[in-house]
């Protein structure tokens, strides 16, 4: 399962710069399906000259392996990335179904970077928690 966030206004497509978004909406997202877990609403602001605007959207995304965005700009960019975020640009046709579809598709077949490489973390997060969990246990081998 993969968490993926799309900056809209509207829910239906990907239609806001990061910075200025006045919406996200979360998905968590399967090979076989996408649910809707989250939705935020942010107060509408300038796209330029107030950084303080970027925390709280960076850190509603916590635990995203994505954001779709119309466009974003390079120190969003920084803040996502050291997050684990990857921010991904697309054009405003894009509708966040059809995006839905291609990311559950990537999810079986591969050959996307950044699903590839969201989906190998958390196969390593969940072997060090196991390993955790047997040390903890007092596992000897």
């Amino acid at each position: 399962m993969l968490k993926v966030a799309f900056a809209s206004t509207d829910r239906t497509r990907v239609n806001q710069h990061f910075g200025a978004a006045e919406g996200f909406a979360v998905y968590e997202v399967t090979p076989d399906k996408a649910t809707l877990v989250g939705v935020a609403e942010f107060a509408e602001e300038a796209m330029d000259g107030n950084e303080d605007k970027l925390g709280a959207k960076v850190d509603f995304l916590e635990g995203c392996a994505a954001v779709y965005v119309m466009a974003i700009g390079a120190s969003a960019i920084k803040k996502l990335m050291a997050k684990g975020i990857q921010p991904i640009r697309v054009e405003e046709v894009d509708g966040i179904d059809d995006l839905l579809v291609d990311i559950s598709k990537a999810m079986t077949e591969g050959g996307v970077a950044w699903i590839d490489r969201a989906i190998a973390a958390q196969g390593k997060a969940k072997s060090e928690d196991r390993f955790s969990a047997m040390e903890e246990e007092g596992w000897e081998g």
